[in-house]
């Protein structure tokens, strides 16, 4: 049944009354609601104040637990319920990414696929929840008032990181609130930026119409803080949509029966505050050193520009997201259907990067739709994103086109729809489906459509239609959920715990690498610890390369090479196709004097990543060490004559042509060493002196050249220290 201009909408759905809709007694869907409105509030105002543990791990707790017990509450008031709920295609889509990723665990990376797989369950859900959660706009609303809140409060933290540098919460880049990265509570509030113009267009208790706008002022003025410029560009194109959806419907909005007053006020607050805070300069010195504006307005303007700049796209962010947005297509088409599994992107996108970059450029493709593309495939992930544009098509057509009393639910669709609108914009620069805060929005919002439908009363295909239920299934429903929360719990605890561990090696890792000789090393007790905690944290998840890898490099740096090279190796068996890793695994070798070993990891590096830095200078090393010099000398005249060299690769030379008794070689090295590092010249031509001094070389005249050279080379405070090195048949005619 579609609707008509005689036809209420409160009595249409489906042929029922409102009375036999599904979840229409507030004492059905209102405790259920609360708690969602609680958690999409807590998520962005709340964070943890230490490095102990990541923010986004706090932030997906709270999201689980949040829906969880949404959920739990709506089964246990369903329990003798025999009346239908409610179904939505909507929710085939994160369902069928859910499956697939369980499907994918068989034959792709199985932590990532599981991984993937929880996720696209809460957000499966969490839409199936709202779905039969906002059946009344007054759920709703209080829904819009919690994402509004949550902003605010991340708001305000941001205002007091910029202007104050005053912060509870770890930063990684200033100022990022609650998020631990600017860009990400960025992109979720300008999302939730159309939930708070909707809190305050439909207000009508006027005494907080002043703080609203403010608090709306506020938002605004803490996304141009960060800079974000994908957030700034997304709220730049909100403008004109709010624009047109007040103008359009303005008579379904509160704000037509305001007083000229109240009108004035809210727009003088909304202009005052942006400008006005907007024109605050930072206290926060690392955000001045950045010279991008002192001010908000500064700031927001110059970061916005900056997109156009030609050094961008050779040098800055955006070139770095080209990068990775080539591998990621490159992968898209080695595996066109199937993709490469869920969550295996970081896995597999080493063998799609240029050839001269071994390093990984991140952990994300910093663009959902690729990402989603090369992990799902055209089957899956292409399906998913052709149906969740033409419905989001669609429901935008049908806003546009309500009239009579469905007008009511055009304010509330037209910024839903404004919200995914900005939402799909920072996803082309971003990852904010896999974070919980912005992740969590998105099924919201998803729900929040699929709830209108319902409201409406379409019939169509695909849209909302009556879930036949028994009270049994309420039963089974919620013992699932119950193992389902006890298996959250355990998985958070688990985290904790590994990220505790892991975070406490790192600190005692970086506190080594602050130290200064003599006090250059950790004491024995610290050092065992340290050990002790990477190695309990990598016990629970071996996976959390971001953290393990930088204890191993701290450990390399202290010459602790047989605990570096464990914990390289457990990187490498959850992430097998990282060149770095595995020149790191063969440099411990090396360093361990376990030659093959070194040779086989070697060998690994240079088929992911062939002539990467260092595999040469790694290459040759080892070959002079098991009896194959002449091979290794070999190579480095090669490397020598085409000019393929650095500093490291002339080192090298040079210390085989010593050990071979290879004078020219050595010599040659040194030569090309002046040549590039002039400034080292001093060095280079005593080491040449004292070669051509050796008796087995005895060329009087050319080492007499080196030492002169070198000691006009050396500053003039030096030469008394560089006469003294020189052999003393020389030093009287110097």
């Amino acid at each position: 049944m579609q609707l008509s201009p005689e036809t209420p909408v409160e009595e249409a759905f489906l042929g029922h009354t409102l009375t036999d809709i599904p979840g229409k007694s507030a004492t059905t869907t209102s405790w259920p609601a609360a708690v969602l409105a609680l958690m999409i509030l807590l998520v962005p105002a709340l964070g943890v104040t230490s490095y102990l543990m990541l923010q986004d791990t706090f932030k997906s707790a709270l999201v689980a637990f949040g829906v969880l017990a949404a959920a739990l509450l709506f089964f246990w008031q369903q329990r003798g319920r025999s009346t239908p709920l409610l179904w939505h295609g909507l929710v085939l889509l994160p369902l069928a990414l859910m499956l697939y990723a369980l499907v994918s665990m068989a034959w792709s990376h199985t932590y990532l696929a599981g991984v993937e797989a929880i996720r696209w369950f809460i957000f499966t859900l969490a839409l199936w929840l709202g779905l039969n959660t906002f059946k009344q706009r007054n759920h709703v609303m209080l829904l819009a008032w919690g994402i509004h809140a949550g902003a605010a409060v991340a708001s305000i933290w941001i205002a007091l990181q910029f202007w104050l540098d005053w912060s509870l919460f770890p930063q990684a880049v200033d100022p990022a609130s609650t998020f631990v990265n600017r860009n990400f509570f960025a992109e979720y509030a300008v999302c939730a930026l159309p939930f708070s113009a909707y809190v305050l267009a439909d207000l009508r208790a006027f005494r907080w119409l002043a703080w609203c706008a403010a608090t709306v002022a506020l938002i605004v003025v803490a996304i141009m803080m960060t800079g974000t410029r994908s957030a700034l560009i997304a709220m730049v194109m909100l403008g004109p949509v709010f624009i047109v959806i007040l103008l359009k419907y303005r008579h379904q909005f509160a704000f037509a029966s305001w007083s000229q007053l109240n009108k004035a006020l809210v727009s003088l607050m909304l202009v005052v505050g942006v400008l006005g805070m907007g024109s605050i300069p930072s206290g926060n010195v690392k955000i001045l050193k950045e010279n991008v504006g002192s001010t908000a307005l500064q700031r927001g303007f110059l970061r916005a520009a900056s997109i156009g700049e030609k050094k961008e796209y050779t040098e800055g962010s955006v070139s770095k997201r080209f990068v990775m947005w080539m591998a990621t297509a490159r992968m898209m088409m080695a595996n066109p259907w199937t993709g490469v599994g869920a969550g295996a992107w970081e896995v597999q996108i080493p063998l799609y990067q240029p050839a001269d970059d071994p390093f990984e450029a991140d952990y994300y493709a910093h663009n959902e739709f690729l990402q989603l593309l090369s992990e799902y495939g055209a089957v899956v992930g292409g399906l998913f994103l052709a149906v969740l544009f033409a419905y989001l098509l669609l429901a935008a057509g049908k806003t546009w086109h309500l009239h009579g009393k469905a007008l009511n639910e055009a304010p509330l669709r037209a910024l839903t729809l404004a919200s995914l609108l900005a939402l799909m914009i920072v996803s082309n620069a971003g990852f904010p489906w896999r974070l919980a805060s912005t992740g969590v929005l998105f099924a919201i919002c998803l729900a929040t459509l699929a709830a209108s439908d319902a409201r409406l009363g379409i019939q169509e295909a695909f849209f909302a239609v009556p879930l036949h239920w028994r009270p049994a299934f309420s039963s089974v429903m919620f013992a699932v959920l119950v193992c389902c929360a006890a298996l959250a719990v355990y998985i958070t605890q688990q985290a904790v715990q590994a990220e505790q561990k892991l975070v406490s090696a790192i600190n005692l890792a970086s506190r080594a690498a602050k130290l200064k000789p003599p006090d250059s090393q950790l004491s024995a007790a610290q050092t065992t610890q340290l050990v002790k905690d990477v190695r309990a944290g990598i016990a629970i998840n071996p996976h959390y390369r971001k953290l393990t890898g930088t204890v191993a490099d701290a450990l390399a740096s202290m010459g602790d090479w047989a605990n570096a090279l464990w914990i390289w190796e457990s990187v490498a068996a959850s992430r097998p196709n990282i060149a770095a890793i595995w020149l790191a695994i063969a440099r411990a070798h090396a360093h361990l004097e376990q030659n093959d070993q070194a040779m086989v990891a070697l060998k690994r590096a240079q088929e992911l990543a062939p002539d990467a830095p260092g595999e040469q200078v790694l290459e040759i090393v080892l070959l002079s060490r098991t009896g194959h010099e002449a091979q290794a000398t070999a190579m480095l005249t090669h490397y020598f004559d085409q000019g393929w060299y650095d500093y490291d690769l002339l080192q090298v030379g040079y210390a085989i042509g010593l050990k071979a008794h290879n004078w020219p070689l050595a010599i040659r090295a040194l030569e090309l060493r002046n040549q590039t590092w002039p400034e080292q010249a001093a060095d280079a031509f005593m080491r040449m002196g004292q070669i051509y001094a050796d008796p087995a070389v005895a060329d009087r005249a050319k080492a007499l050249a080196a030492f002169r050279a070198g000691l006009q080379a050396v500053p003039t405070e030096q030469k008394d220290n560089f006469r003294k090195r020189v052999p003393e048949s020389y030093r009287a005619m110097l």
